[in-house]
This record gives C-alpha cells, sequence and structure tokens, in this order.
C-alpha cells in the first residue's frame, strides 16, 4: 500500500518532465527521419557502400566473434551516456543539455531506421527491427529515468539551494545516484544481449539484404 502510494507521488511529481523529455525525444526521431531525405546522393551512395561492407563482414561471421571486447565496447558507450547527465544532473546549468542529449539520441534512432527503411524497403525495416529496436526498448527508458531524475534533482537543487536556501541536498542527491547506478547495471544487460544476441538475429536476417541488394 505504501509502495503504491509512493509511486503515485512520484508519478505526480515527474509526469511533466516524463511528458517533456518523450516529447524531446520523439522530435529527435522524427527529425532524424526527415535527415534521411536532406541527405544528398554521393552521401547516401557512400552510407550504402559502407552498408554493403557491414553486411558482407555479418554475413560472413566477423560480427560477434570477440563477445568481450563487443560486451565492452557497448557497455562503454552507454555508460558515458549515462555518466554525462549525471555530472549535468549536478551542476546547476547542465538541464538544457541533458534535454539536447535526448533530442540527439532519438536523432540518431530515427536517422537509422529512417535511413534503413526507406532505402532498402521492408528488407531495411526488418534489418532495423533486429539490430537497433531490441536493446533500444531497454536502453532509451533507461536514458529517459535517468533525464528525468537529472531534471528533478536539478530543479531541486536551484529551488533549495539558490532560491529558498533550505533543506538538504544529501537525500535528492542519493536518490538520483541510486537511480543512476541501477541504470548502468540495467545497460550491463543492454550491452549483454547487444553482444551476444543481436550478432545472431543480424546474421540471420543479413543474407536476405545481400541478395536483394545483388538484384
Amino acid at each position: 500500500m505504501g509502495r503504491n502510494r509512493s509511486m503515485q507521488q512520484y508519478m505526480k511529481e515527474h509526469l511533466s518532465f516524463y511528458l517533456f523529455v518523450g516529447v524531446i525525444f520523439v522530435t529527435g526521431v522524427v527529425f532524424g527521419a526527415v535527415m534521411v531525405n536532406a541527405l544528398s546522393m554521393d552521401q547516401k551512395q557512400e552510407i550504402t557502400r559502407y552498408l554493403g561492407n557491414f553486411f558482407s563482414s555479418v554475413e560472413q561471421g566477423a560480427l560477434g566473434g570477440d563477445v568481450q571486447g563487443s560486451f565492452r565496447d557497448s557497455f562503454s558507450m552507454h555508460i558515458k551516456w549515462i555518466l554525462i547527465i549525471w555530472v549535468l544532473g549536478v551542476s546547476v546549468v547542465g538541464l538544457p543539455l541533458i534535454l539536447i542529449l535526448d533530442f540527439l539520441k532519438g536523432v540518431l534512432i530515427g536517422f537509422t531506421i529512417g535511413y534503413l527503411a526507406g532505402t532498402m524497403s521492408w528488407k531495411g525495416l526488418l534489418f532495423a527491427l533486429v539490430a537497433v529496436v531490441p536493446q533500444n526498448l531497454i536502453a532509451i527508458p533507461v536514458l529517459l529515468v535517468c533525464s528525468v531524475t537529472a531534471m528533478a534533482f536539478t530543479v531541486h537543487l536551484v529551488k533549495n539551494r539558490f532560491l529558498q536556501k533550505r533543506g538538504t541536498l544529501y537525500e535528492p542527491f542519493m536518490r538520483f545516484s541510486a537511480t543512476v547506478l541501477a541504470s548502468a547495471v540495467l545497460l550491463a544487460g543492454v550491452a549483454m544481449l547487444e553482444a551476444q544476441v543481436s550478432p545472431v538475429m543480424m546474421k540471420w536476417v543479413t543474407p536476405m539484404l545481400v541478395l536483394g541488394s545483388a538484384s
């Protein structure tokens, strides 16, 4: 009962943050998808050539051979992202930069899925579903929760240290840091998914893309 009440209180206090961050992220996704149409023909050919080499490497089994290295690279990328959010959250001027990070994350995902679907039709969409979507079903909510927690801490910091000049920062800071730590654990699972499962799924669908591009 107490847990339900605390969850209701949490959502009441942070719902506006989640809505705002969600809108920023979705705007980034749409912007990234629209950016595909702004590419020049040379840029599209260069990206297509890179993807062709990548698909050939996947088909030959070059991807996923070094599971430890893949896990390390993936986890390093994810952990840097949330550590930047943590640093921005404990600084007074970091709030706009957190929103920019969420927007850029949306742009990256929107551009990747938009380009694959736009140039390879349903085959590109299928590849995006196995290579991009699964890990981001976990990584994106984790990123948004970290962003909202960072924003809430920044607002609390400004309100209780610079405006009202009362209250303690210990509990909000520990809650914020605990959220980042829990996020790191979840992102370790995401990195393991990318290192072990994603290469297998990509190798499964890649022959269809290679045959499609050859024809």
